[in-house]
């Protein structure tokens, strides 16, 4: 069954266009000349033209086959020499047709049973489509987003769009992977992999200090350098501790007996001999062991501090740079401040060389900074091996960015895939039903066509359509098999003479619809006649007369109850005119114009060439050609000028001319002033223009003031003849 209908872009119908939704089994759609009715039949006709692009049909279940009756119907089938014969069960017996309504019956069975199906299968589907978006939503947002600025190289190829990022999250979450880092390490790894190409680093120097141990623990150092003790004079110079002192003053010792202590003569030539004998060859030794252990822990510790700051300057200045500067820095200052600190004391120790002194040690430091090095090192061997095999290791580490934040979201991907294959399985089941469902409808269908085409004829058509032209009056024409084509019709008249074109309007609509009657209810192939099908049915009683009229409308009406009731092929109704009076007719059923549930109606406007379209519902908008025109009035401000000027002149003439016997003399004269009547004459002439002459090609629409205006006189005309009650009531007013 149709569901909806837009149209849009054509004749009276704008880019905008309409919307006709919510179709049930009948439906009426009212509109004057020239609103589009008969564009929208030509549309259901034929949706695929090229003409209706912008526009579009919506069924509910499966396309029916749709007959149109319209315009081109007529024109179709009637200015030919031949009609082409519809075929009826017309030779079936009782049994026949009943088997026939039986298989028809089964086969809606199975159809409501498809239908079922594929309401289901639509809404697995809509569940799965909701469920694909709502992942991919995720998938973009928990783990694209959160880790874009990190990883966006390991998602290279992949941000196209959030589908084919969704696709590769499915992909690479069935790719297993050894890699099983943590996001630090991950991190530090994508600065190398994922920024420019790297290349290779020298190896930091490694720092040799085992020298400069080697002299810290020198004895030298502790070691109380004193004279010989079993010289007489030593035991002065011991008791007073002076053999620094002594030792010193040696140097200011002179030929001659003046002492450089005491400033006496009493240099002798003893005193030098037991001075000489007091400093021997061991204290010399001493002395010179110390001298140069104090020269060497200088040379040592100034290299290392150059070396170790020399490193410092320059990994400060590399971006690459694996040495800890954090760790490497204070130890440096520290080392500096040690061996400040030995200098000093090593300069006591070769001023007082009797003094015992405890260097500090600089080895703890030294090994410290050691350990930074070659950290730092073991990080520029990786980063090489990085550099050696950057390709294989770019792709490992893609590998082991997609495996962390897949781990990260296993929750999320896993709820997914279970639903996923949930509904699969769903949509899986219900098309294999469907298409058991399909072939067994295929099979009634096969034999319904197969029982039908043997019982099928076309003279029955022929019998009916000539017996109702009898009944009705039209005689000196009928129907007659074709004499040189099989299963055709040819109008002719009592003399065997072609009638087709001397017939008269309302005959051509008569027989016209009657041809459309039957089709509607039989085929043009044996084959068909038992498809399930729609009708649009657009002005069939164009040109008949009145008693005519309700015979269509009889006809129509025969169909609708054949609707209703669920009786026959024909599943739906559209029903489109422009004239009052048929259209209550035609929709009035079963003895009243009450609501109901399987059928509404809407009424098409055209204002400044343009269509819109109100929708009724259940509730028949037409009561009365009377009221419609009040209708009109009401809705002024969205119909032509033109319409509202016939609108106004019928109104006047039905109301004050056929039923108040007032002619337009006396409406004139009602007003008082010449002025008030100058205006109401102008208000009449205004009204039979535009109902009594044809427009110029240039169409000019009338000013919306001077549409106002004439409404005000309109008004003024009951209120000058008594009448405003009337005219508040049928404008829907309150009275004052």
């Amino acid at each position: 069954m149709l569901k909806s209908i837009e149209i849009s872009g054509i004749a009276t119908y704008d880019s905008t266009g309409i919307a006709i939704s919510d179709l049930q089994k009948i439906n009426f759609i009212y509109g004057p000349n020239g609103s589009g009715k008969t564009t929208l039949s030509n549309l259901i006709a034929e949706p695929a033209s090229p003409e209706f692009v912008s526009s579009k049909l919506s069924w509910k279940g499966a396309p029916l086959q749709t007959l149109v009756y319209n315009k081109r119907f007529r024109e179709a089938n009637f200015r030919q020499r031949e009609l082409k014969g519809v075929f009826t069960l017309g030779k079936a017996s009782k049994e026949q047709i009943d088997e026939i309504e039986k298989l028809k019956v089964d086969q809606t069975e199975i159809k409501t049973q498809g239908e079922g199906l594929r309401v289901s299968l639509e809404k697995l589907k809509a569940e799965l489509g909701s469920l694909e978006d709502d992942f991919k939503e995720k998938a973009w947002h928990n783990l694209y987003k959160r880790y874009e600025i990190k990883f966006k190289e390991a998602f290279r190829g992949t941000i196209a769009s959030k589908d084919a990022f969704k696709s590769k999250v499915l992909q690479f979450g069935s790719v297993p992977s050894d890699e099983g880092l943590t996001l630090i390490a991950l991190e530090e790894k994508a600065k190398v992999l994922f920024g420019e190409r790297p290349q290779t680093l020298s190896s930091v120097s490694g720092l040799v200090f085992s020298q400069i141990s080697e002299i810290e623990d020198d004895k030298i150092w502790t070691k109380k350098i004193v004279g010989k003790a079993d010289v007489d004079i030593a035991r002065l110079i011991q008791r007073l501790n002076m053999n620094d002192w002594v030792n010193e003053g040696r140097s200011f010792l002179e030929e001659g007996e003046t002492c450089p202590f005491c400033q006496q003569q009493t240099v002798t030539t003893e005193f030098r001999k037991q001075l000489e004998e007091y400093f021997d060859e061991s204290f010399a030794e001493d002395s010179a062991h110390l001298k140069a252990q104090a020269d060497a822990f200088n040379l040592q510790a100034q290299n290392i501090l150059g070396t170790l700051t020399l490193l410092e300057t320059t990994q400060e200045g590399m971006p690459e740079s694996k040495l800890n500067l954090d760790r490497f820095r204070p130890l440096l200052k520290t080392l500096e401040a040690l061996v400040f600190a030995n200098r000093e004391l090593i300069q006591t120790k070769i001023k007082e060389p009797s003094r015992s002194i405890q260097l500090k040690g600089l080895k703890p430091q030294l090994l410290e900074i050691q350990d930074i090095i070659q950290a730092a090192n073991q990080e520029i061997s990786k980063h090489n091996e990085l550099v050696k095999n950057f390709d294989s290791e770019y792709k490992a580490m893609v590998k082991a960015v997609w495996k962390y934040i897949l781990e990260e979201n296993i929750l999320l991907i896993s709820e997914y895939q279970k639903r996923r294959d949930n509904l699969e399985k769903g949509i899986k089941a219900i098309n294999e039903k469907g298409e058991s469902v399909n072939k067994e409808w295929l099979r009634l269908d096969r034999e319904i066509k197969e029982k039908g085409k043997n019982v099928t004829s076309v003279q029955p058509t022929v019998n009916e359509i000539n017996r109702i032209l009898r009944f009705y009056g039209f005689t000196n024409f009928q129907i007659m098999p074709s004499p040189s084509s099989k299963n055709y019709y040819q109008i002719q008249r009592e003399n065997g003479e072609y009638a087709e074109e001397t017939l008269s309007e309302g005959e051509i609509t008569f027989i016209t619809f009657l041809y459309f009657w039957h089709l509607c209810k039989g085929s043009i192939t044996e084959e068909n006649i038992s498809d399930d099908r729609i009708l649009v049915v657009d002005d069939p009683i164009s040109s008949l007369d009145s008693n005519i009229l309700f015979v269509v409308c009889t006809l129509l009406k025969s169909i609708m109850k054949d609707i209703r009731e669920g009786n026959g092929n024909i599943k739906q109704i559209i029903l489109l005119t422009h004239n009052v009076y048929f259209h209550k007719e035609v929709s009035f059923a079963d003895g009243g114009n009450s609501a109901r549930n399987d059928r509404s109606f809407w009424v098409l406007r055209r204002n400044k060439k343009i269509t819109s379209i109100e929708a009724f519902g259940q509730s028949n908008p037409i009561s009365s050609s009377y009221e419609l025109l009040w209708k009109e009035v009401k809705n002024r401000h969205q119909i032509s000028g033109i319409n509202l000027q016939n609108t106004y002149r019928r109104i006047l003439e039905h109301y004050f001319q056929l039923l108040g016997r007032t002619n337009t003399d006396k409406l004139i004269e009602s007003f008082s002033t010449f002025e008030e009547q100058t205006i109401c004459r102008s208000m009449i002439s205004w009204i039979n223009e535009g109902s009594h002459t044809i427009p110029e090609d240039l169409y000019v629409e009338h000013p919306e003031s001077q549409l106002e205006q004439y409404f005000e006189v309109f008004k003024a005309v009951y209120a000058q003849m008594g009448h405003d009650a009337h005219f508040n009531m049928m404008m829907g007013l309150e009275a004052n």
